[in-house]
């Protein structure tokens, strides 16, 4: 009986061992089977993962206030390594090493279409300020006139290098593999740079418009972890086991809270509101939107009448992020629960383990993506003015006409001028 048990504990044969870790990997996944209860308030563990998670908390906040500090280019920059540190670990999701092998340059295609997706969509997005950038100099303005032009050309032809590429290296027996990593690629790019795209585009609209989205997620998601470590006892949704009505319920309040008051502060600094035309990195001035102007605001009569205040200045954009606020405690969150149901799928806990207690760069992005397309969206059809402006039609004229026609319409628009 000694014998028997002993081989049952520790299984000796290849098939044995394969299935006790597939089994046991099962267990850690689905919780049920580990501790009769898996919330975040009954874990051993949890002050030890809690001190980590609080660390790398702090760390990551830290190099983001930098990082937010230093100005758009930067902000830019750390949105580039991101997607880099993304890919990199969805890539590694489907890859497997004996096909790999079998297969030499297979990871160089794969960044060969990231890096083409990249050109593309930062292309279209900064084109414009590039150009505003170099017209003192006239070469430059010339070479980038031009590249601007066939911006959409070049990207395709190295779209299609690529294309040829993966076609002229399928091997047989290996098919589904290479069009299931070529498929993988590409709703990478959707997922990366579809999204993140946004996010570029807000932050050059203010950096307001990136950092109080940014930091709504970042309030919420620390929040929902305090309240659920501390008071968590309703499970929410059987995708995410550790997370509670009560973490949910308290981070949405206090989110909601920290974006109305978190827009005050935000709103009242030039640097973050201007939006910026160019791609230099200095600190911007500008005259305020009126949406960051101060207006005087009349508490409603049912407020107690023991609270000290009766009138207050509030922000315009104050009421706008409240909509912000909202969004990202109640809708942001299930970016996160797609995320681990996508984790559930391919039975792994995290995408990564880059951050110490938080797992990979994709953990930390999920609900990211979602509030950035939301942010933009919101940004686009509620608060910036659709209309025509002279900014709007000198960046058109400086994009598309060539160095000629501008001297052309200058000598136009001076005819008439003086013929009015």
């Amino acid at each position: 009986m000694e014998e028997e048990s002993n081989v049952t504990s520790s299984p000796s044969t290849p098939v044995q061992r394969l299935r006790h870790r597939k089994r046991s990997s099962t267990e850690v996944l689905d919780g049920d089977k580990v501790s009769a209860s898996p919330l975040l308030v009954n874990d051993r563990n949890k002050y030890k993962s809690f001190m980590v998670r609080t660390y790398s908390t702090l760390w990551m906040i830290a190099g983001f206030v930098m990082v937010v500090y230093m100005g758009h280019l930067y902000i830019t920059a750390m949105v580039l390594v991101i997607q880099i540190f993304m890919a990199k670990e969805l890539f590694n999701l489907l890859r497997k090493a004996p096909e790999d092998k079998c297969l030499p340059g297979i990871k160089q295609l794969n960044w060969h279409f990231f890096f083409t997706a990249m050109l593309f969509v930062y292309g279209r997005i900064l084109s414009q300020r590039l150009a505003n950038t170099v017209t003192a100099d006239q070469f430059l303005y010339r070479l980038v006139s031009g590249l601007i032009k066939y911006h959409m050309a070049i990207c395709y032809f190295l779209y299609i290098i690529g294309f040829m590429w993966f076609i002229l290296t399928l091997k047989k027996k290996m098919y589904k593999y290479q069009f299931g990593q070529y498929a993988w690629t590409h709703m990478i790019l959707i997922v990366v740079f579809t999204q993140s795209s946004f996010t570029v585009a807000n932050i050059f609209e203010g950096i307001f418009w990136f950092l109080l989205p940014a930091s709504l997620i970042i309030i919420n998601d620390i929040f929902a972890y305090i309240f659920g470590f501390f008071f968590g006892r309703t499970p929410l949704i059987k995708l995410s086991p550790k997370k509670t009505w009560e973490g949910f319920i308290g981070a949405s309040v206090t989110t909601i809270i920290s974006a109305f008051v978190l827009a005050n502060v935000l709103g009242r600094f030039p640097w973050l509101t201007c939006p910026r035309q160019d791609l230099s990195t200095g600190w911007l001035q500008c005259d305020a939107d009126p949406l960051f102007k101060p207006e005087p605001f009349t508490l409603p009569a049912w407020i107690p009448g023991w609270f000290p205040w009766k009138e207050m200045e509030v922000l315009p954009v104050q009421w706008h992020a409240l909509c912000l606020g909202l969004f990202a405690s109640i809708i942001a969150p299930f970016g996160g629960f797609f995320a681990s149901g996508f984790k559930r799928a391919f039975k792994i806990k995290d995408f990564g383990d880059s951050i110490p207690g938080h797992g990979g760069i994709t953990d930390r992005m999920d609900c990211q993506m979602v509030m950035a397309v939301f942010a933009y969206i919101y940004l686009q059809s509620f608060i910036v003015s659709q209309s025509v402006s002279v900014d709007k039609i000198l960046d058109q004229i400086l994009t598309n006409l060539s160095f000629e026609e501008q001297q052309a319409l200058f000598t136009r628009l001076g005819q008439m001028i003086g013929n009015s």
